[in-house]
This record gives C-alpha cells, sequence and structure tokens, in this order.
C-alpha cells in the first residue's frame, strides 16, 4: 500500500456543499447569505471581537496580575542545597559555581528547608543573596553568620 492509494472510510467524509448551482439544489440565488449587508458580499464580515463599534468584552474586562521583571532574575534556593558549595563562604559566585543557579540569575533567596551541617558565612553584597528569618536562625545556630 502506498499514500496514493489510501483514502477515507466510506461515508465517513461528506460531500462539501456547492452553492451557486441554480434554484433546483436549494443553495442556488443568495446561496444562503440572505438578501442584502455586508456579510453577504464576497470578502464581507468583520474580524474576530468586533461588536459593532462597541466597546469589546476583551476591552471591558478588568485585567489583573502582572509579571515581576525582578522575580524572573530571582532564584530560591534551600538550605541544603547550600552545604553543596565548597568553602565556608558563600556569596552567588560560589552558589553558580556549585550549579545551583543558571547565568541569567542575578538575585538569591535562601529558604529553610533542610539542615546546614557546618558554619557558613553567607555574603550577600549589594543585596544579592536574601535569606528568611527561618533560613537565618538555622544558619546561625550551626555556628554560622550572615553579612548583609
Amino acid at each position: 500500500m502506498r499514500l496514493n492509494d489510501m483514502s477515507p472510510a466510506a461515508g465517513s467524509k461528506p460531500a462539501k456543499r456547492r452553492v451557486g448551482r441554480g434554484a433546483g439544489s436549494g443553495w442556488g440565488k443568495t446561496s444562503a447569505r440572505g438578501q442584502k449587508g455586508q456579510k453577504s458580499r464576497s470578502g464581507g464580515g468583520v474580524r474576530m471581537g468586533f461588536e459593532g463599534g462597541q466597546l469589546p468584552l476583551q476591552m471591558r474586562v478588568p485585567k489583573f496580575g502582572f509579571r515581576s521583571r525582578v522575580g524572573m532574575t530571582t532564584a530560591e534556593v534551600r538550605l541544603n542545597e547550600i552545604c553543596k558549595v565548597d568553602g565556608d563562604v558563600v556569596d552567588i559566585e560560589a552558589i553558580r559555581a556549585a550549579n545551583l543557579i543558571s547565568g541569567s540569575i542575578k538575585r538569591v533567596r535562601i529558604m529553610l528547608s533542610g539542615q546546614v551541617d557546618r558554619a557558613l558565612t553567607i555574603n550577600g553584597a549589594g543585596g544579592t543573596i536574601g535569606v528568611t528569618k527561618g533560613a537565618r536562625s538555622a544558619i546561625e545556630a550551626a555556628g554560622g553568620k550572615v553579612e548583609a
């Protein structure tokens, strides 16, 4: 069997309606377009969503939400993932070197999830690293410190 031998099952594809073929066909004269008006003309019709000049629905309904540009360059890192960073000083370059964030990320937020097993110094110079209240207490409880 080849592609040119294939055909749909009998009766599955009804014949296309052929309009404008005389009065006896039932689809002659105006060809089911009615009498006059924009929709009866060739190429006539209105674009999708057009309501005759009335303010369209998509413009009437209230809009909500937005995408924060800061949020697009901010990543959340868990506390147990921070332990994978080599060395005792954790900054954004060390987190990037540990392959925890991608190259486009400019800010990191450290969340309390898991435990820290060694004393770490979080160096968030210039506001690049933020630490939640719970994560801060867990880091300080392990003997580490958080520098602004």
